[in-house]
């Protein structure tokens, strides 16, 4: 587990994904360490897409996260960009008694009840905002307070810095790489400064740019 302030209130970190095989890897594949972020805002403590290590690490994880919750004293919100990654969701939830927020295309796949229902332009907890991903149950959320884009598997890290777009075997029948790209190019509006993934190595600087050129290929 690798654990990594990104900015004030702001944090990532790392697990292995206990599903994942060699077979899940490759060029058009996905990593086995998966990113999840903590977000505390004002009005709640915001836990992005949560998955918590096995074993010590995952007992250390626990203690550490009791500690900051119990500092903020705000309540708990675990906010899905797809219900696949529901992962420690139903774990946070009976620990501090969290609420579930969730796309209302996959509610039925979760193993719980969420909460809440996720539809752009709603608000959310934090001051997050949410865009369709175009159509794949899944959804791009924005942190305004720290210009930082949250995407589910629409885009995967590329490595030194760049983003990719999911391989084309990912999408919907009816959708291809070039129509996804031109469905997520309003998101080139927004101000940002960091693409927080979770496959592949996050961008902490020149988001903007790097969104531009993966959606421009």
């Amino acid at each position: 587990m690798e654990v990594l302030e990104l900015q004030p209130g702001l944090w990532r970190w790392t697990a292995p994904h206990p599903d994942w095989t060699p077979d899940e890897g490759g060029p058009d594949g996905w990593d086995p360490i998966v990113g999840c972020l903590y977000h505390e805002a004002p009005d709640a403590v915001v836990l992005i897409d949560p998955l918590v290590p096995a074993g010590e690490e995952g007992d250390r994880f626990w203690r550490a996260l009791d500690r900051d919750v119990e500092r903020a004293g705000r309540p708990v919100a675990v906010l899905l960009t797809v219900f696949w990654h529901e992962r420690s969701a139903p774990a946070v939830m009976e620990r501090y008694g969290a609420s579930l927020w969730a796309d209302e295309r996959g509610l039925d796949r979760l193993s719980v009840a969420a909460t809440h229902t996720v539809r752009p332009g709603h608000p959310l907890p934090g001051g997050i905002h949410a865009f369709d991903a175009v159509g794949r149950n899944e959804l791009v959320l924005w942190l305004p307070e720290h210009h930082a884009l949250v995407p589910g598997d629409i885009l995967l890290g590329g490595g030194n810095g760049d983003i990719r777009l999911c391989p084309e075997s990912w999408l919907h029948r009816d959708q291809n790489r070039q129509s996804v790209r031109r469905a997520l190019r309003h998101l080139l509006e927004l101000p940002i400064e960091q693409v927080l993934l979770s496959h592949g190595e996050p961008v902490l600087e020149r988001g903007h740019e790097a969104l531009a050129k993966a959606l421009a290929a």
